[in-house]
């Protein structure tokens, strides 16, 4: 196996109090990356202390503060916090997002900007903001997008839409800023989170569900917070340096199979 060793490296994660998030913060901290988090939990919550209690269990140090990364006001002060508290930013994983769908039919203007904001608009906001510190690293910029970027289902407009965005908006920062900072995006399927659950509780049967999706994966198995927050930290690497304006699809190869079998 490959070392990973991101000792001293500091790593900004959003959206990090839960789910990939969360996943991501705790394996770029076992790689030894200090951790500057934010979310839309105040900084006294239970998630909130239950994130910075994670990072420093791995002898790592932690930051977090409330930000809403549609506010490029937030943004921007979150961001001049973190290098107050740590001197520099070395990675950025731009995760923060959620799942809002409609039908394009129904879809009103209001619904379209909020989810433009949230899951496009942020990683562009937060990237430039980050730019000029990551510069000085030769940084990387992880923008978490999903497999709705490649592949869809109706209904889950106008998501699907911004995470396909993303993928343009990897290309364009990379094509612009990668001679100093590598742009790469990740495109997690059906990961194992507690949304996911709550997801399957829906039905039903949620178990008779559950075999249901884990047939039409190859792997016969969901992804796991772990796998993509190792995949963010090979990426961080040395090993990863002719990596630079793609989208990875991390689906356990539920694309590459037909689904009318």
């Amino acid at each position: 196996m490959l070392p990973i060793d991101l000792k001293g490296k500091v790593t900004i994660v959003t959206g990090c109090t839960q789910g990939i998030g969360l996943g991501i913060a705790k394996v770029m901290a076992k790689a030894g990356c200090n951790i500057a988090g934010c979310g839309l939990s105040e900084e006294n919550s239970a998630k909130a202390i239950q994130f910075v209690h994670q990072i420093e269990t791995e002898g790592r140090k932690a930051f977090y503060k409330k930000t809403d990364v549609k506010s490029e006001t937030d943004i921007n002060l979150f961001v001049d916090e973190v290098i107050k508290e740590f001197g520099k930013i070395d990675f950025l994983v731009s995760n923060a997002g959620v799942n809002k769908f409609t039908s394009p039919e129904t879809c009103s203007s209001s619904f379209w900007e909020e989810n433009m904001d949230l899951n496009l608009k942020s990683h562009w906001m937060i990237s430039k903001a980050c730019y000029p510190t990551l510069k000085q690293q030769r940084g990387v910029i992880l923008l978490m997008t999903s497999n709705h970027a490649f592949s869809t289902i109706p209904d889950c407009f106008p998501y699907n839409v911004s995470k396909s965005a993303i993928d343009g908006l990897v290309r364009a920062l990379a094509v612009q800023w990668s001679a100093d900072v590598r742009v790469i995006g990740i495109a997690p399927g059906f990961i194992e989170t507690e949304g996911g659950e709550e997801w399957f509780k829906a039905f039903q049967d949620p178990e008779k569900k559950k075999e249901e999706v884990l047939g039409i994966h190859p792997t016969r198995k969901l992804g796991s917070v772990e796998e993509v927050g190792a995949f963010c930290a090979f990426l961080c690497t040395p090993y990863a340096d002719f990596i630079t304006g793609t989208t990875y699809l991390m689906d356990g190869g539920r694309s590459a199979l037909m689904q009318d079998i």
